[in-house]
């Protein structure tokens, strides 16, 4: 009887131990160690990415936001997906960073059908100016779905240059002016095979803000 419970005792430290010894490595040496490399060789984006304007940051590079006047959305800045991955009732409808997630419905989801068919409309309106109509065959698919977080901070080159006439118009500057102000934004597949080109809104939209303080 007391050998087996020495024995239970002994085998019961060594777990103790070795659940100690693996907290430490695991728990506190193997994460300093890794943000430590990582604040030395990325140090931008170990710390998330931020972006700064005039020493203040403004946001992320891997976040999206809104640029709204009031509930309506301000046209004079490059606009981003739909950020409601949630649904209109989620709490992540305005790039909030409570929640992110998709609708995960199906193509042929009523309230989907609606919800693109809505945004669609309001694209094709929003960018349809003097001398420049937006027909809803030229919509593409990231002006009117969002992602799969919800909080995408990318539009399709398509996308950022449907857009180009109205940030003109309301800018008062020329179409060439932003046009080339999206092809100097526009970024590549990665490695020239991963993934689509892209366009940082954030980005753009303070590349935007420079170009009408000039």
């Amino acid at each position: 009887m007391n050998n087996s419970a020495a024995n239970t005792g002994r085998v019961l430290w060594a777990g103790l131990r070795a659940l100690l010894v693996l907290t430490v490595i695991t728990g506190v040496l193997y994460p300093l160690a890794v943000t430590g490399i990582a604040q030395v060789a990325f140090p931008g984006k170990a710390d998330g990415s931020e972006i700064e304007v005039d020493g203040k940051v403004v946001g992320s590079a891997l976040i999206g936001q809104t640029y709204l006047d009031g509930e309506a959305p301000d046209l004079r800045w490059f606009q981003p997906r739909p950020s409601n991955g949630l649904g209109t009732n989620s709490v992540n409808t305005q790039y909030e960073l409570i929640l992110s997630g998709a609708t995960n419905r199906s193509g042929d989801n009523e309230d989907l059908v609606q919800w693109v068919t809505d945004a669609k409309a309001a694209v094709v309106e929003d960018n349809s100016v003097a001398g420049y109509t937006v027909e809803p065959s030229d919509v593409p698919a990231d002006a009117v779905t969002s992602s799969g977080s919800g909080l995408d901070p990318h539009i399709s080159p398509a996308y950022a240059k449907l857009q180009v006439h109205r940030v003109a118009e309301k800018n008062r500057l020329t179409v060439a002016q932003v046009d080339r102000l999206v092809a100097d934004h526009t970024d590549g597949r990665i490695l020239g095979f991963i993934g689509e080109p892209r366009v940082n809104v954030l980005e753009l939209n303070i590349a935007l803000r420079e170009l009408t303080k000039g």
